[in-house]
């Protein structure tokens, strides 16, 4: 990527649109608002100007910014112009800022790239942003904003630089043993903080499933034997018609899922292929995509007809709840369920969303009072480090490779957050952001 070069970009929403936002960064910022509207806006303020093209033409009359550097979101100078969201006018304002010297493109994620090489976030505050833009629900938002905010950050500079120390004061230790004011009474402190440091490690790495479940969502599986009412249950949540719904056993084959919002949580639902030891091949293998479903699952209902009951067995199972259904056909005494529905009356079915919210509230809520590990790759490195704490606290091994130990584990903590040789991972991060972000 050219540092030198200024790029530009719609970093707003698609077109058309009531205003449109295009964002320049680089050294021609200021260039390009003078190009623009005639003179340099006041820093930092929004000024009503005509927008120019080349020939002295008016594309359209907006709203200017100039933000000097490094006081912006990129550290660079940065310009944004506040038009008319229509693609003739984003368009032909485009065109001028790609006739400009120099100017190009953005690709995706390269302003939050810049920002964070000159300093601006850090990874992790990079990755919460692209969490924060995807956001759909209140449960997402709040991770991801307090994660852009350095909640993470902290967490890990703190973490590295207790290992700083640690290696320090060893690394002091065995160059300068044979000096007065080097006791080596220092090493069984500095050992001590580094077991109590592998121990919140190993805490905070406790509560990553967790921040997934923010995320992705928390999995719900629907199983039960073949017209157990499975896909009735689906289709009513969905208010559609997801799944085919047949007397005719075996008509669910694939796993269908739906998303839902619950309370501010993220819950999928799945369809799965009904529960029977009979079965031709491609039902079987529908049948197989079931278990390996509720075994992945959060939480697996297991829906048992109450007219005609089959009671069907989920092993594997984290957590289940046993549901009655067609509880609207029902005359006589219900069987030994948790709970009772009927997707014709609705009976239950607020029974049923309440407990599943409950559960789902109390999956995420250690991502929400705690920091947590958001990424794979948090968790990757931070496992690499423990993994090296455990090792440099073996007190049968050389000081020597100990402290390597500290070294490496300090290495791996700081390439978290993007303290160190970060190069090789940065395409991959700022890749997953849109254009103009």
């Amino acid at each position: 990527m050219k540092r030198t070069s200024t790029i530009f970009a719609l970093s707003s929403g698609a077109l058309p649109s009531g205003v449109a936002v295009v964002r320049v960064s680089g050294d021609g910022a200021g260039r390009a608002a003078e190009a623009l509207c005639g003179a340099l806006p006041p820093p930092r303020r929004l000024t009503l100007r005509r927008f120019l093209s080349e020939d002295g033409s008016v594309i359209d009359r907006g709203l200017v910014a100039y933000f000097p550097a490094p006081d912006s979101f990129t550290g660079e100078d940065c310009a944004e112009f506040h038009v008319h969201g229509g693609r003739a006018v984003v368009a032909a304002l485009l065109d001028r800022l790609g006739g400009l010297d120099d100017f190009r493109q953005a690709e995706a994620g390269e302003f939050t790239r810049r920002a964070f090489l000159n300093g601006k976030l850090d990874l992790t505050a990079a990755e919460a942003l692209s969490d924060l833009i995807a956001a759909e629900t209140e449960a997402q938002r709040r991770l991801a904003f307090a994660n852009a905010d350095g909640r993470q950050r902290a967490l890990y500079a703190g973490w590295r630089a207790r290992l700083l120390h640690a290696r320090a004061m060893i690394e002091a230790e065995l160059d300068f043993s044979d000096e007065g004011d080097v006791p080596g009474s220092v090493a069984a402190a500095v050992w001590a903080d580094v077991a109590a440091l592998r121990a919140e490690m190993e805490s905070h790495l406790a509560g990553f499933r967790a921040a997934e479940i923010v995320r992705e969502g928390f999995r719900v599986a629907i199983v039960g034997a073949p017209n157990a009412g499975k896909s009735s249950l689906l289709n009513y949540l969905a208010g559609r018609d997801v799944a085919i719904v047949s007397d005719e056993p075996g008509t669910t084959r694939d796993v269908l899922e739906i998303s839902l919002d619950l309370g501010g949580s993220k819950v999928i639902l799945a369809d799965t292929a009904g529960l029977r030891a009979k079965a031709g091949r491609v039902e079987m293998i529908g049948i197989e995509r079931a278990r390996r479903t509720a075994a992945l699952a959060d939480l697996v209902l297991v829906l048992e007809d109450v007219t005609d009951p089959h009671r069907v067995e989920v092993p594997g199972a984290a957590s289940a709840l046993r549901i009655g259904t067609k509880l609207d056909l029902n005359s006589g005494e219900l069987g030994p369920y948790d709970l009772a529905i009927s997707t014709v009356s609705g009976a239950g079915i607020d029974v049923l969303l309440s407990e599943i919210e409950t559960r789902a509230k109390e999956k995420v809520g250690v991502a929400e009072s705690r920091v947590v590990p958001t990424r794979q790759r948090h968790v990757d490195l931070l496992r690499s480090a423990i993994a090296e704490l455990s090792d440099a606290l073996d007190d049968e091994k050389q000081l020597e490779l100990r402290a390597e130990g500290l070294r490496i584990a300090s290495d791996d903590v700081g390439r978290v957050s993007g303290a160190i040789d970060t190069e090789e991972i940065l395409g991959a991060i700022f890749s997953t952001f849109c254009i103009g972000k």
